[in-house]
């Protein structure tokens, strides 16, 4: 059985929830960014203890069809943009598409309807987040955090870049102790 689990966006959130389940004597098999798969059928009690552990942890347990869409996009977007090493060399519409095995229309109009932002918006957010990490880090160059994160050239990254932040690149590498956004909070 498959659990749909909101704002589960790193490493921590599925240590997390393997613990719960532990607690609750539950095996599960796989836990990924967004879900966990169950060995067993839960009762609704477990389910309802489940909940309120995770809701204590900022997390949630979802029953919702378009709620779980949801984040399984945000949870695709997520995993292609902090956990590859590369980001893949199609369009983002069809690698959301082919992942989720959904119409893209019908994701990005699901998906603007309840978060109010593009799926493009929310790439675009995550990608700053992630050259930001990748500046502060201190390990690549511009030229090779650009061609990881797919941007046509350096100054395409440059000029989202300072679009979305308001500063260059650059200035911001100097601003070593500019704090950075949780995956949440983007």
């Amino acid at each position: 059985m498959k659990l749909y689990i909101k704002y589960m966006v790193s490493n921590r959130c599925k240590m997390m929830v393997k613990s719960e389940l532990e607690k609750l004597g539950l095996h599960y098999g796989a836990v990924e960014l967004g879900e966990a798969e169950v060995k067993e059928q839960i009762t609704d009690e477990q389910r309802e203890q489940l909940k309120i552990a995770l809701l204590k942890s900022g997390l949630e347990l979802m029953d919702d069809k378009k709620a779980v869409l949801i984040e399984k996009i945000k949870n695709v977007i997520i995993e292609m943009v902090h956990y590859a090493d590369e980001l893949p060399r199609i369009k983002n519409s069809e690698y959301i598409s082919q992942k989720l095995q959904h119409d893209y229309t019908y994701l990005a109009n699901l998906f603007s309807e309840t978060t109010g932002i593009t799926i493009e918006h929310y790439i675009i957010a995550h990608k700053i987040e992630r050259v930001k990490e990748l500046l502060l880090y201190d390990e690549l160059n511009l030229t090779e955090i650009s061609y990881r994160l797919n941007y046509s050239s350096v100054a395409h990254l440059s000029n989202q870049f300072k679009k979305v932040t308001g500063l260059t690149p650059s200035f911001f590498k100097k601003l070593r102790h500019k704090r950075r956004n949780s995956l949440e909070d983007v």
